[in-house]
């Protein structure tokens, strides 16, 4: 589930609460069910933000040397991800 999935049921929710006046005889509570889908809503939408707002480390190693051949400097960069989750 993603932001958009978070998104939607919290929508969903809204609607059920405050859009749709049904009577169901009392076995089922639109409201109620309104106001649990908005709530997990919003916490998938918070955990969805935090997981693709949370840094990645990254590391930048350069290496400068001189080439034998022609006496140049020769510069090398490299970048790794150090994120052990991905």
């Amino acid at each position: 589930m993603g932001i958009g999935s978070g998104i939607a049921l919290f929508v969903i929710g809204i609607i059920l609460t405050f859009a749709i006046n049904v009577d169901t005889g009392g076995y089922v509570d639109l409201d109620l069910i309104g106001y649990i889908l908005m709530g997990a809503g919003i916490v998938v939408f918070l955990i969805s933000l935090i997981l693709v707002m949370r840094s990645r480390r990254t590391e930048s190693v350069s290496a400068t040397s001189v080439d034998a051949a022609t006496g140049e400097r020769v510069t090398r960069r490299s970048i790794r991800d150090t994120d052990p989750i991905a």
